[in-house]
C-alpha cells in the first residue's frame, strides 16, 4: 500500500471513530418511562395499558407471590419503580395520613412516612382520606392528600427522606379527594376542584414551587374527582380536565385553557381516554353521559368537534379505556361495553357480577378490572365479549390494578397482594 493511500485509511479510519464517539455521546437519553414498572395512576403514560405478560388465573391460595398488611385504609393504586411499591393509606383512628414503600421482591415494609397527623376532612362513606394514587419519577415519588381545609402535595425520595411540602390552595370538601397527580416534563399537576374556588395547578417537582395555576367553574353545589390526563392529541400537548359541567383540555406548560366542551356532567369522577385524534369522557351525576370529540379546535368545540354522544352504559367512577380501536367502558353496576369509537355504536356489552369502582385496564393482551368485593374479571377485547378467568381474592377494594414484568399488584380492603411469580 503506497504511503498516501496508508494516510488516507488512516484518516478515514480516525474520522469513523470520530463520529462514532460523537454520536455516542449525543444519542439520546431514554426517557424516564424506560425504568418505570407503573409510575402513577394508569401506568407512566396514563393510558392505562401494560405490553408485557402477566397472569391471568389465581385465587386465595394460588399464584399469590405474596400478601403484605397495610395499616388503615386507602383507595390509591400501588405504583412502582424499580424495586419498589409505593402506596398511601390513611388510619382514622390515629388520624394519620401515610406513604408506605415495600420491597418488590418480598413484600417487606421498607419505611413508612406520616404525612399528615390530624386534620381529617368530611367524606363520603365510600371514599377514603388516601384515595389519590402516589406518582414517582425515579427520584421523588409525589403524593396528595386533603387536610386542615388545603390541598397538600408532598414529595420524598426513593428512601423516605420528605423533601418538600406545599400547600397548593384552599379546599372546601363535600364528598372528599379522589384526584390523582400527573406528571409532564418537570411539572406535578393537581385538580382543585372543590366546593369552592375550584383551580388546577402545576408544581415545579424539584422544589414544590407554584408554576402555574389556573381557575375552573365552580358550581358551590358539588365538587367534583376526575384525575386528569397528560397526552399529545391532534398533535399538540395537552391536559385533559372535566368536571364543573365542562370538558377542557389546557396547554399543560402554562395552564393556558386550549378549548372547552360543555359536559358530560357536574361531578366528573374518572379519567378520559383518548386516542391520536379523540377523547372520550364518560360522567357522572348528576347527568349521565358519555361523548366523543375531536381535540384539534380551539374555544368552545361544542357545535364543531362533538363526534358522538349516548346516555347508554355510562361509567362514573369507573375511567373509560382506549385500546386498538375500541373503546372499552365499565360501568359501576358492573355492565361491560364495547363501543365502536367512530361513532356511539355499542358492539357489545355484558354484565359483570357485582359493583365497581376501580378502573378497566389492559395488560398482556386483556382487560382487567376488579369489583368491589375482591373478584377480577380477565376479558379479551374484541368484537364479541370472551371471559377468560373470574379470580376471588376474597378481599375487596377501590384500587384500580398496577402491573409490572409478569407480576400484578392489588390493593385491598387490609392488604397489599403481588399476584405472579416471586421477583428474584
Amino acid at each position: 500500500m503506497s504511503r498516501r493511500l496508508r494516510t488516507l485509511s488512516l484518516l478515514a479510519i480516525a474520522f469513523l471513530f470520530t463520529a462514532a464517539s460523537w454520536m455516542a455521546a449525543h444519542e439520546p437519553k431514554p426517557h424516564a418511562a424506560a425504568a418505570v414498572q407503573w409510575s402513577a395512576w394508569r401506568g407512566h403514560d396514563g393510558r392505562g395499558v401494560w405490553t408485557g405478560d402477566v397472569p391471568l388465573r389465581w385465587s386465595r391460595t394460588e399464584n399469590i407471590a405474596w400478601k403484605a398488611d397495610v395499616p388503615g385504609r386507602g383507595h390509591g393504586s400501588p405504583v412502582l419503580w424499580n424495586d419498589r411499591v409505593f402506596v398511601v393509606s390513611a388510619d382514622a383512628d390515629r388520624q394519620e395520613q401515610m406513604l408506605l414503600c415495600f420491597d418488590r421482591a418480598s413484600g417487606k415494609e421498607l419505611w413508612r412516612r406520616v404525612v399528615h397527623q390530624g386534620g381529617f376532612m368530611k367524606l363520603h362513606k365510600k371514599n377514603s382520606h388516601a384515595s389519590a394514587t402516589p406518582l414517582c419519577d425515579g427520584e421523588r415519588v409525589v403524593v396528595v392528600f386533603i387536610n386542615h381545609d388545603a390541598l397538600w402535595v408532598t414529595a420524598f425520595d426513593l428512601q423516605g427522606k420528605q423533601l418538600w411540602q406545599t400547600n397548593v390552595g384552599r379546599f372546601t370538601s363535600e364528598h372528599g379527594y379522589g384526584s390523582s397527580p400527573v406528571l409532564y416534563k418537570e411539572l406535578i399537576i393537581v385538580n382543585g376542584d372543590n366546593l369552592e374556588d375550584c383551580f388546577v395547578a402545576a408544581l415545579d417537582c424539584k422544589n414544590g414551587k407554584t408554576a402555574w395555576r389556573t381557575p375552573r367553574p365552580t358550581s358551590g353545589k358539588h365538587g367534583s374527582y376526575a384525575t386528569p390526563a397528560v397526552a399529545t392529541i391532534a398533535g399538540r400537548p395537552q391536559l385533559l380536565l372535566p368536571g364543573m359541567s365542562t370538558t377542557f383540555s389546557y396547554d399543560p406548560a402554562t395552564g393556558k385553557e386550549l378549548w372547552r366542551c360543555p359536559g358530560p356532567a357536574e361531578v366528573m369522577a374518572n379519567t378520559p381516554a383518548w386516542n391520536d385524534q379523540l377523547v372520550f369522557t364518560s360522567g357522572g351525576y348528576p347527568e349521565k353521559e358519555i361523548f366523543a370529540l375531536r381535540a384539534d379546535g380551539q374555544g368552545d368545540v361544542s357545535g364543531s368537534h362533538l363526534l358522538w354522544r349516548t346516555k347508554q352504559f355510562v361509567a362514573y367512577v369507573p375511567s373509560p379505556i382506549w385500546h386498538e380501536g375500541r373503546l372499552y367502558v365499565v360501568a359501576d353496576n358492573g355492565i361491560a361495553s364495547c363501543f365502536e369509537g367512530q361513532t356511539n355504536r355499542v358492539i357489545w356489552q355484558q354484565r359483570l357480577g357485582g359493583n365497581f369502582s376501580a378502573s378497566p385496564l389492559v395488560a398482556g393482551g386483556h382487560i382487567f378490572v376488579s369489583n368491589e368485593a375482591g373478584v377480577t374479571y380477565v376479558y379479551k377485547p374484541g368484537d364479541r365479549f370472551e371471559l377468560v378467568a373470574e379470580n376471588d381474592l376474597g378481599d375487596g377494594g377501590f384500587a384500580s390494578l398496577a402491573f409490572a414484568s409478569g407480576q400484578i399488584f392489588l390493593r385491598s380492603e387490609n392488604h397489599l397482594f403481588c399476584i405472579g411469580q416471586p421477583n428474584r
